[in-house]
């Protein structure tokens, strides 16, 4: 038995069936880990969502910013954007089962020393407190109410935690820290407009997981959502996000020797950023 953490699949299902037949995937003695953004942009992104489902517990999932667009555009929260390919999820006709069953994911996962999320935790938050804070986020995805919750997700304020924050400003830190974060203050306060690479970060900020006193230094944290970061992988740290739908490859890494498989992509979008 194995188990393979991947990078962000963004609908490139091509690539993704490619990396799992490289890896010999055997769903029953095998555990894929997947960070998350496991659709849009890419052109197979319905195709993404009935494989992974069909996996059951042989896949663990983290949400990602895409991940969560998808579940809004569908409540009528969210707009298409130009450069989104989720149409043919939202006309499929299992669309309301996907979409529940991708409303019951996580937005954080631990085991074994490991810590998988989306894009990134505070400095301040420790691998058990990142886990129980997005349990909160997920049962309000999970709950009836979760439309309203959707209504309230989008947006920068507050730029970082407080242990007294409540309601949906509460959820909304969980949520842009876990699935939007790539850079902070060495305080925690979160940046989000820069997306590039890392000699480039703006003055007084640097990438989250090199801010001092990070509590989740005691776990191995594997994330993605950083395409310009690319692969990083050291003792305790784990970036898979390759940039397969830009051209880059997709990336999984066995957990049990650290060993790299990588597929080329094989039709790579353009960049609108």
């Amino acid at each position: 038995m194995s188990t393979y953490a991947i990078g962000d699949i963004q609908g490139c299902y091509s690539e993704f069936c490619g990396l799992l037949e490289q890896i010999d995937f055997e769903p029953v003695k095998d555990k894929l880990w997947l960070v998350g953004d496991l659709v849009n942009r890419g052109p197979g992104s319905l195709d993404v969502l009935r494989l992974i489902k069909s996996l059951g517990d042989s896949a663990i999932c983290v949400l990602g910013n895409h991940d969560l667009h998808l579940l809004a555009v569908a409540a009528g929260i969210g707009e298409l954007h130009r450069s989104d390919t989720l149409d043919e999820i939202l006309n499929a006709p299992d669309r309301e089962e996907l979409l529940y069953w991708l409303r019951h994911q996580r937005l954080a996962y631990a085991e074994n020393g490991y810590l998988l999320v989306h894009a990134g935790v505070l400095p301040a938050w420790t691998t058990a407190q990142t886990v129980k804070l997005a349990n909160e986020v997920e049962n309000a995805l999970r709950s009836e109410n979760y439309v309203e919750f959707l209504s309230h997700m989008y947006g920068n304020a507050p730029h970082g935690w407080r242990d007294d924050l409540t309601g949906y400003k509460r959820l909304r830190v969980i949520v842009n820290a876990l699935t939007r974060l790539r850079i902070c203050s060495s305080q925690g306060e979160m940046e989000f407009k820069f997306k590039g690479e890392v000699p480039n970060i703006p003055e007084g900020y640097l990438p989250w997981f090199r801010a001092p006193q990070r509590k989740t230094q005691e776990s191995t944290v594997i994330f993605g959502h950083w395409s310009a970061l690319g692969l990083l992988v050291e003792d305790n740290l784990m970036a898979l996000d390759t940039g397969c739908l830009w051209g880059g490859p997709m990336t999984a890494i066995r957990l049990d020797d650290r060993k790299l498989f990588q597929v080329a992509c094989t039709q790579p979008v353009e960049k609108h950023w």
